[in-house]
């Protein structure tokens, strides 16, 4: 018994951003995060949340510091429970067009217009967004301090996982579905043996030097 009112009490705690704009006159606040920004491979993915502000779900915290299985059994609850919820992918190819700050950026703007009902306010985990027709915050360390920012970071870490699983066993030489395309040591072996594959970010030094792209 002590345990729920412990995490009930640590959620209420993670919840005083939202319920301090609450009180500020926001109905709608969309959380958004993204995951794989200092990956080697595959997308960079955003995702916004928007949470039923009756609803407190137990076990959110940062996804970094969740294990596999509760991000998985947290984001069904998310799902599940939310008003709304969008994420998305930007591939390595737009990333290596655009650079890894814009392509985040731009897959935050597409997650926050797939909203329905679209959000009145959104908390943004340390990115600052223009051209949004709603307030937009941007706070560091977002998903530590903020409940929905939290769970957009748990969404946005779920999808990204299944889909290096899934080019884990279409180009399975790099170990994907271990590191997920962080540039560990057995990832960075594999690169030197076989070379990048179509899903590697071809403006990352640790996967074309610098020189080589002279």
């Amino acid at each position: 018994m002590v345990e729920l009112f412990v995490e009930a009490y640590r959620l209420r705690l993670l919840r005083g951003l939202e319920e301090r704009l609450g009180q500020c006159g926001f109905s709608r606040i969309a959380g958004v995060d993204e995951v794989g920004r200092g990956c080697l491979a595959g997308p960079v993915v955003a995702a916004a949340v928007v949470l039923r502000p009756d609803v407190l779900i137990p076990g959110i915290d940062d996804s970094k510091l969740l294990g596999p299985e509760e991000r998985e059994r947290a984001a069904e609850n998310i799902r599940r429970a939310a008003l709304a919820w969008a994420v998305v992918e930007i591939a390595a190819d737009v990333i290596d067009r655009v650079n890894i700050l814009e392509a985040s950026k731009l897959a935050m703007h597409q997650a926050l217009r797939r909203l329905d009902p679209a959000p009145d306010c959104a908390v943004i985990d340390a990115v600052s967004l223009a051209g949004l027709p709603f307030p937009a915050l941007p706070v560091v360390r977002g998903d530590s301090v903020s409940y929905s920012v939290a769970c957009a970071s748990i969404l946005a870490k779920v999808e990204r996982d299944r889909l290096m699983v899934d080019l884990d066993r279409v180009y399975p030489a790099y170990g994907f579905a271990a590191h997920k395309g962080y540039g560990v040591p057995e990832h960075r072996a594999a690169l030197a043996t076989h070379g990048p594959c179509p899903i590697h970010r071809l403006t990352f030094h640790p996967v074309v030097p610098r020189e080589a792209r002279a």
